[in-house]
């Protein structure tokens, strides 16, 4: 054989392979293609993350997040002092230990436990009433046991005797109290202590109690008198609360 014959045989061979190569791999490239060039993945542009509020309001927020008496209208106006029947009759102490701590954290404005973030007094001067509410720092699932606890009232403390600090002893009653259903968890109270003047007539200081955990945030408050309790004032203030604290983390969102 020649070597041009012999040159001839090699090419047609190897073009033979090259071919049934490409046909067993399921290739269809044509002999004269240039060699791909590797793919370059462009990725996404990253999307800004949503600014995430923080977990515990700060001191503006949480006093910005109070109620105030334009909220509730007249005739609520800032308070002038604390009541007089705070010490006279809500100051008041009992052996039965869930009664007790129901008591202590209704005059110390802790009824969510530890010192509120911020507290708000507010009077009614035509009933002589008092609102004082309280935005706690508290983490929801402690205020959860909180709400969980203070469901159990009605049945721990329904009828019990206290005593006042001047040594008068008090009836005391402890009913539950419906509220609106707004925020996530809530928990409404009634609470009446009773004393009698010397004519035998009673002087009854009643109470209404709300407490409500709204997303992270929580309140309380406390709305009482001597006289009947405006208890109108305690359902708005419920209602204006959980929209105050909705408001407060919708700025804090947008100003991060």
């Amino acid at each position: 054989m020649t070597r041009r014959s012999l040159l001839a045989s090699v090419l047609a061979v190897t073009a033979l392979v090259t071919v049934t190569s490409c046909a067993t791999l399921g290739l269809e490239h044509p002999p004269t293609a240039r060699p791909a060039l590797p793919t370059v993945e462009k990725s996404a542009p990253a999307r800004p993350s949503a600014p995430v509020a923080s977990p515990v309001l700060t001191d503006a927020q949480a006093h910005a997040a109070l109620i105030t008496g334009t909220d509730l209208g007249e005739p609520w106006t800032p308070t002038r002092g604390a009541a007089t029947w705070r010490d006279g009759m809500l100051k008041a102490t009992t052996p039965t230990a869930d009664c007790r701590k129901l008591l202590d954290g209704l005059y110390s404005d802790e009824l969510l436990g530890a010192p509120p973030r911020a507290v708000v007094a507010l009077d009614d001067a035509d009933t002589g009433a008092q609102l004082r509410y309280q935005v706690s720092d508290r983490r929801p699932a402690d205020v959860d046991r909180t709400l969980a606890w203070l469901k159990t009232l009605p049945q721990k403390c329904a009828r019990f005797t206290a005593k006042a600090p001047d040594g008068t002893v008090l009836d005391a009653t402890v009913t539950e109290q419906p509220l609106p259903e707004v925020g996530d968890v809530r928990q409404g109270l009634r609470v009446t202590l009773t004393d009698w003047d010397t004519d035998g007539d009673p002087v009854a200081l009643a109470l209404d109690v709300a407490a409500v955990r709204a997303g992270r945030d929580a309140f309380a408050l406390t709305n009482g008198g001597l006289t009947d309790v405006p208890n109108e004032a305690t359902q708005a203030a419920v209602q204006l609360g959980v929209q105050r604290l909705t408001q407060v983390r919708k700025q804090g969102r947008v100003q991060v």
